[in-house]
């Protein structure tokens, strides 16, 4: 499934394609993903313009003129690619070509036998730029949620703060966790202790942290708070930065790869060595509510 890191990347490229443009077509395929499409789903869609392309957690938020946002959650197989536009800033000062493909038609224009069996959702821009949402699984989501009810919404009312910002702070880590006697591992993955955190990125903060995913939460006050909270915003930043890490599904909304996997220090490096400098420790595999941790037990306390 892809995380915080990939999400962002994924809004990223789409501001240049959506903010500010108006949607002037709009074409599901099918009547359901995850969860069937809210009533009316297109026609209250069409016509509209993107006013902002947020994300909280793990969701991209569509912002529209009108009432509504747009809710997506990629789920384990989801992928949006765009086609048509000329260039998509990506994260920093990369700036990635998309050749204008058969998609890249006149507004309007469709042909339901140029998608395959596996795209769902069309959204196309007055400028003739299409958005197309794939999922072969389809466990990702596409609801639209009232702007104004957002924040209350089931989805979003108990999300903790976010990881990169402010609100996210030790003293506000150690003050959650402090009752807490589950695994930290586990309790970082609790999407009401922080927003957006998976398996992945806290495999990878425990370890620049130093910090065993075995120690129980309520532990984890003070100085270990010190140094978890700015590992864990650390790493989102440079995976952020690497475009995500491309595993299974995952791509650019231009169909590039991330490559921060190319940087993992323990995840999925079961019987490496450990890289940092002097450890010396083989790196270990152990599983946690059904979940498989990666760490060095010479170096993670």
């Amino acid at each position: 499934m892809p995380e915080l890191p990939e999400v962002e990347t994924v809004r990223r490229g789409l501001v240049e394609a959506l903010q500010d443009r108006h949607l002037a077509k709009v074409v599901t395929r099918r009547d359901d993903l995850r969860v069937p499409f809210s009533p009316r789903f297109a026609s209250r869609l069409t016509g509209r313009r993107i006013v902002a392309v947020e994300r909280r957690a793990k969701y991209i938020l569509l912002e529209t003129d009108g009432p509504d946002t747009l809710v997506i959650h990629l789920g384990m197989s989801g992928r949006l690619t765009i086609h048509g536009l000329n260039s998509v800033k990506m994260p920093g000062h990369l700036v990635r070509k998309i050749s204008r493909t058969k998609y890249a038609r006149a507004p309007h224009e469709y042909d339901s036998q140029e998608y395959g069996p596996h795209d769902h959702v069309i959204l196309e821009t007055e400028t003739g730029t299409r958005i197309v949402y794939s999922d072969h699984r389809r466990f990702g989501l596409m609801i639209l949620v009232e702007t104004c009810a957002l924040g209350g919404h089931p989805l979003f009312k108990y999300l903790g703060p976010e990881p990169l910002g402010r609100a996210f702070s030790s003293a506000h880590l150690s003050e959650t966790l402090r009752n807490k006697r589950t695994p930290i591992k586990s309790a970082l993955l609790d999407q009401r202790v922080v927003a957006g955190l998976g398996n992945i990125y806290v495999c990878e903060a425990l370890h620049r942290a130093k910090i065993s995913p075995r120690r129980i939460a309520s532990n984890i006050v003070g100085l270990r708070a010190q140094r978890l909270v700015p590992a864990i915003k650390e790493i989102l930043r440079e995976a952020i930065a690497a475009g995500g890490s491309s595993l299974r599904d995952y791509a650019h909304t231009d169909g590039e790869l991330g490559y921060f996997q190319h940087k993992f220090a323990v995840y999925n490096r079961q019987g490496e060595i450990c890289p940092d400098n002097d450890c010396g420790g083989i790196i270990k595999r152990l599983v946690q509510a059904g979940r498989s941790s990666w760490y060095c037990p010479n170096c993670q306390r």
